[in-house]
């Protein structure tokens, strides 16, 4: 406890029996073994200011009686009784915590299934009618993205990442993956960050390297990784290997969701996301992994539902460390969201997170239990 805490010792200075007698007056000697202050009350001199005990009447003499009592701690780590200052204002009402049986989602519901619901036509129409508008999906998806997170980094750290090569090598990366596969990716990343080191160099020096070093960043983690998307797409079955992508990815964090508010008592990782309890993975783990053995028994040629089994678990690790990846970053800004553009998500580096880390796990898995014709 510091000096201000409550619990200043008020009666530091006094000594003696525990049984109560008379106390002596405040003028006069203590008498040896009767209670009372072991030097005189006229010239007691106070090193530390002592709290005001409120009277319920009575002169000082009348409330003095019974001092042996000790009124308080003795040492400085020691709680004080219940003592409250004489004529306090009244304390301002403390909200209660709500009841420990109830639990809350932390989000409108109704608005995140029915936005979810909505992207989830869009992207299934555009999925299975004409590969080239789903490509387009993706690649305003990574825009948008980029756009959050440069807005982002801008405001809360005043890094300014450029948008503009960004977003014009975020498109071309995921263009050039779809079209010519990942070397072509790798060779639009490339021209990307070039892009961004020549863009920054008209503006001054101070935080060049801090802000290159971001905007480096920014194409790696959003069109980049967004980039194996494309990869999966141009498949033969490419539209289903996506589905798969997509449903594996929404299974994990709809069952780590559902068991972690149902069942989620030990966390995950505090620090970092606080809702996310070890239950939560677990459950992750197992509707993945369930889903996997169904999607690559059904949805995928010459998939084995054991190959969907090792799917199922590697995305449900994905997709949490994901989650987990962006949250830090969220963290080290101060906000809760990238943005708000999708009532009850957030923005859509808010949905992007888990399926951006998970798209390069699933596309190599794919390519080894299938190949990649």
């Amino acid at each position: 406890m510091n000096d201000t805490s409550w619990g200043a010792p008020s009666s530091a200075g006094y000594w003696g029996s525990t049984d109560r007698g008379p106390s002596p007056s405040l003028g006069g000697d203590a008498r040896p073994g009767s209670a009372g202050p072991v030097h005189e009350a006229g010239a007691a001199a106070q090193t530390r200011p002592m709290p005001i005990v409120p009277s319920s009447g009575g002169d000082q003499d009348d409330r003095d009686e019974g001092a042996a009592h000790l009124r308080g701690p003795l040492f400085r780590d020691e709680q004080e009784p219940d003592i409250r200052p004489q004529d306090s204002a009244p304390e301002p009402a403390v909200p209660q915590a709500p009841k420990a049986g109830k639990k809350s989602a932390g989000r409108d519901l109704r608005a995140a299934i029915g936005v979810g619901l909505g992207l989830g036509a869009v992207i299934l129409a555009s999925l299975f009618i004409y590969k080239p508008v789903f490509l387009g999906v993706i690649v305003v998806a990574v825009v948008v993205g980029l756009w959050e997170l440069t807005s982002r980094l801008a405001e809360r750290k005043a890094i300014k990442a450029p948008l503009v090569p960004l977003a014009l090598g975020g498109a071309a990366m995921v263009i050039a993956g779809y079209a010519s596969g990942a070397e072509g990716a790798w060779v639009a990343m490339a021209f990307t960050a070039l892009a961004v080191l020549v863009w920054r160099m008209p503006e001054p020096p101070d935080g060049y390297l801090r802000d290159v070093t971001a905007g480096i960043f920014a194409a790696f983690y959003v069109p980049f990784l967004a980039t194996f998307v494309a990869l999966m797409l141009a498949a033969g079955d490419g539209a289903w290997r996506v589905l798969t992508f997509l449903i594996l990815t929404v299974v994990s964090d709809t069952g780590a969701y559902a068991v972690g508010w149902k069942f989620g008592k030990r966390k995950l990782a505090p620090r970092i996301s606080p809702g996310k309890t070890r239950e939560g993975l677990l459950g992750a783990v197992l509707f993945a992994m369930v889903a996997g053995a169904l999607c690559m028994r059904f949805l995928i040629d010459d998939g084995k539902w054991w190959q969907g089994l090792l799917l199922g678990l590697a995305v449900a690790v994905s997709a949490t460390l994901g989650d987990l990846g962006e949250s830090m970053i969220k963290r080290d800004l101060g906000i809760k969201d990238m943005g708000a553009l999708l009532p009850g998500h957030g923005g859509i580096m808010d949905r992007l997170d888990s399926l951006l880390p998970t798209a390069p796990v699933v596309w190599l898995l794919m390519v080894i239990f299938v190949g990649s014709a």
